[in-house]
């Protein structure tokens, strides 16, 4: 019985061609290719370092850490200083902090006019930190509240304001519009004093500290700036500076020959 499928027996056929046999059974060959050569990128993973192997390894017996001191026995966190105060204690994490500055509350006359306008400042009584605090015209007082002129040519009601520094042109501006504006020194329990009159502490009579660095008294002395201290100045024919120098003075004369006769009649000899 012929067992050879049909397939087989018209493969096996001598009408075939010897070339035809040799293509069909020719031993496989692999053709020149990229595959052979594939690999992950340089960056793609790190080597890991194998630690106390041996010599031959580069990192044996210490391991790296070299000999004796504290880095061998342990880790030592960043900015460790020996122990001392860190550097970023002393002098700052970057720059430094000036000690004297101050944070000021804006305020401008645009939005001051706007709450006006609004109804919830009432323009015929004295605006102070208290009315702007429970109108939500500032949010919050660290050191004072300084006027702004941002909006100055639209402001149009005349006010009683006291702030703790104003701007030139917000000065202008509420004077303009016929208006009063008192610049004055508030520490930080004058501000509470103010926003929260009905504390214990602050009895009927309560005293505001004044202010006691240089810029400050200089500042509020200053009719420019329309400080509480001004109106005194003004009485006084004082400058602002504190050399208390009188405005119309003239400058003394010199007292060196009085000093000389002076020394020479002291002489014992």
């Amino acid at each position: 019985m012929n067992t050879l499928s049909h397939t087989t027996r018209s493969i096996l056929r001598p009408s075939k061609s010897p070339l035809f046999f040799c293509q069909l059974f020719a031993p496989q060959v692999r053709h020149a290719s990229i595959l052979g050569s594939l690999s992950d990128h340089p960056d793609a993973y790190n080597k890991r370092i194998r630690r106390g192997r041996g010599p031959s390894s580069g990192k044996g017996k210490t391991s790296g850490r070299g000999h004796k001191g504290q880095k061998q026995h342990g880790k030592v966190p960043a900015g460790f200083n020996g122990g001392q105060t860190k550097l970023e204690v002393v002098h700052g994490e970057r720059g430094f902090k000036n000690v004297f500055s101050v944070h000021m509350s804006p305020l401008n006359l645009g939005k001051l006019q706007e709450w006006i306008d609004a109804g919830r400042i009432d323009p015929t009584k004295p605006i102070t930190f208290k009315e702007l605090l429970d109108t939500r015209a500032v949010h919050g007082i660290k050191d004072g509240v300084k006027l702004l002129g941002n909006g100055a040519d639209t402001f149009k009601t005349p006010i009683d304001i006291t702030v703790s520094r104003a701007s030139t042109s917000a000065i202008e501006a509420i004077e303009k519009a016929g208006g009063t504006i008192t610049t004055q020194f508030f520490n930080k329990i004058g501000i509470k004093s103010i926003t929260h009159p009905h504390l214990r502490a602050f009895e009927e009579g309560h005293r505001l500290a004044g202010p006691s660095s240089r810029f400050d008294i200089e500042y509020y002395r200053d009719p420019k700036h329309r400080g509480f201290l001004s109106a005194d100045v003004a009485a006084n024919n004082e400058s602002p500076s504190l050399l208390f120098k009188h405005l119309d003075a003239k400058p003394a004369k010199s007292g060196k020959k009085k000093a000389k006769k002076d020394k020479a009649a002291n002489r014992l000899f």
